[in-house]
């Protein structure tokens, strides 16, 4: 796997892929709890090591576990790399179709589980999931193979996680059961329109739920408050707006729901640790940030 992934992720940052879903992530320097906001997703390392600190969790996803994401929220990550041993990831975007036609297929198998739901989970590697992995990197090694017969890997990898040890739990996110599917409608409904006036009524009612109970489940889904995670969705976007549309501060800060430029700044220099400018510049310098192709409904940075 370090081999393919090597030859694969010669850039530091993200690397495209012939699938638009899947990304190959390299590192050479390690970094220190940076926010990040992932998409729902599936991160496996192949070498290397990641810690995402999530309130008082703390996921290890490394050679030997995985991470999985049913639905985005933010937390902070450091890594362990070097120049050396650069770290090597594949992250797989979840497509929502393929999961929902999956999970109907369990189901209609008497794979029907009920489980607690997890937005977050780190998973050991088993072997049967690291042999596809492992097929599936030598076959988008292929200019020919990887675009005809990668997808099929893909779907493969997903029915690992889903069957996997804790599987269920990631299914019963994915379902939205009970009190996480109503947060889960909030969520999306934040990705959908972060630019637009929203408050927390609003919310409540989307989830159909009210205010206090609202703020109750979504503070035990994210770790947060409704208006926080708000907060935190509009900086991310408006650095992935500076960085790949290379627009200005200002601008980005307008298009992502700001009316105060200043408000902006002082915002985005608490979340990342410096200005918007500089924060963008390092990000151009450093690493390779390829557009992640159409949305799937919500924000990413990571």
């Amino acid at each position: 796997m370090i081999e393919l992934l090597m030859r694969l992720a010669p850039l530091e940052g993200y690397n495209l892929t012939a699938l638009p879903d899947v990304r190959f992530l390299r590192s050479n320097r390690p970094l220190r709890r940076t926010p990040v906001l992932y998409d729902p997703g599936i991160v496996i390392v192949c070498q290397g090591r990641k810690r995402g600190y999530f309130g008082e969790q703390v996921y290890l996803y490394d050679e030997q576990h995985y991470l999985a994401v049913s639905v985005p929220v933010p937390f902070s990550m450091e890594t362990d790399a070097s120049a050396q041993k650069p770290l090597l990831a594949i992250y797989f975007r979840l497509d929502l179709n393929v999961a929902a036609e999956l999970i109907m297929q369990l189901d209609e198998h008497g794979a029907t589980v009920t489980s607690e739901p997890h937005g977050m989970i780190s998973t050991p590697l088993d072997k049967q999931l690291g042999a596809t992995v492992l097929r599936f990197l030598e076959t988008v090694s292929d200019p020919l193979e990887g675009p005809v017969l990668g997808p099929a890997l893909v779907r493969e990898i997903y029915f690992r996680v889903l069957t996997g040890e804790q599987g269920p739990s990631v299914r019963a996110a994915l379902t939205r059961q009970g009190q996480f599917g109503k947060v889960a409608r909030a969520l999306r409904k934040i990705h959908q329109s972060f630019d637009e006036p929203l408050d927390v009524a609003l919310l409540a009612s989307e989830a159909n739920m009210s205010v206090p109970a609202f703020h109750l489940h979504f503070k035990t889904v994210t770790n947060t408050s409704p208006m926080q995670y708000l907060k935190s969705t509009r900086l991310h976007q408006a650095r992935l707006l500076m960085v790949r549309n290379d627009v200005t501060a200002a601008v980005a800060s307008a298009q992502v729901g700001y009316e105060s430029a200043s408000q902006f700044s002082r915002e985005f220099k608490r979340l990342f640790g410096r200005s918007p400018v500089d924060e963008a510049q390092r990000l151009k310098d450093s690493f390779a940030l390829p557009d992640p192709g159409p949305g799937s409904g919500y924000v990413s940075s990571h």
